[in-house]
């Protein structure tokens, strides 16, 4: 479960303040997938990375008692002076793993060759979205974070092998997945939520959430 509870998050831009959330109090259940509909330059990814905690409200209080993963293709656990290697075995350490598995099966979904042996630094942009990518499937989480503005990875065989595994991880696990396109959110979810001047607006159906996103928009 992640609840946000009377949550403000702002930032000033240079010539006025920016409102993401504004005292918002909502709560995402296990076993119960949320799109979030919001347009661009909302704060999209501010919102999902404050679930995850990668960044801290302002004002109220964030609770998490689920495994949430980081969002996807999220690159701020890597370091990029270490290899391949040495992060998966770090990332492993981190969540209680086995090293030797999350090695190899980073090594095996990534596909790298000699460069997972090499500073993650010396990575183009795709190879580290596969590594990324790799690190979170090779972990196990209750609910999965997706921003649809997250680096992705053209390599066809990778996303072909990670998009098969994550199908099969989403079957049991709860997914927030913020989108400004609703079509995003029809392939993983059926109740969502739309982002609208500093509040999540919650609705049991993604048509209901389409009616107010698109009625915003129009205005």
């Amino acid at each position: 479960m992640i609840e946000f509870d009377r949550v403000s998050k702002s930032f000033w831009t240079g010539s006025q303040r920016k409102v993401i959330l504004d005292r918002a109090s909502f709560r995402v259940e296990l076993g119960h997938s949320l799109g979030i509909l919001a347009a661009n330059g909302t704060g999209k990814t501010t919102l999902i990375n404050m679930m995850a905690g990668l960044e801290k409200p302002d004002e109220g209080r964030i609770t998490r008692n689920s495994r949430i993963s980081f969002p996807l293709g999220f690159m701020g656990g890597v370091v990029a002076k270490h290899t391949g290697t040495e992060n998966a075995r770090y990332i492993a350490r981190l969540y209680g793993l086995d090293p030797d598995y999350v090695e190899s099966f980073c090594r095996w979904l990534c596909d790298l060759g000699e460069y997972f042996d090499r500073p993650v630094g010396t990575y183009s942009a795709g190879m580290r979205s596969r590594l990324s990518f790799a690190l979170m499937l090779a972990l196990e989480f209750d609910i999965y974070l997706i921003d649809e503005g997250m680096p992705s990875t053209t390599d066809v065989e990778f996303n072909r092998k990670a998009g098969s595994l994550l199908r099969e991880r989403l079957r049991h696990a709860t997914i927030v997945i913020v989108s400004h396109d609703p079509r995003t959110l029809e392939k993983f979810c059926r109740s969502a939520a739309v982002l609208r001047h500093g509040q999540l607006y919650m609705f049991d159906t993604l048509e209901e959430a389409r009616r107010l996103y698109d009625y915003e928009a129009q205005g």
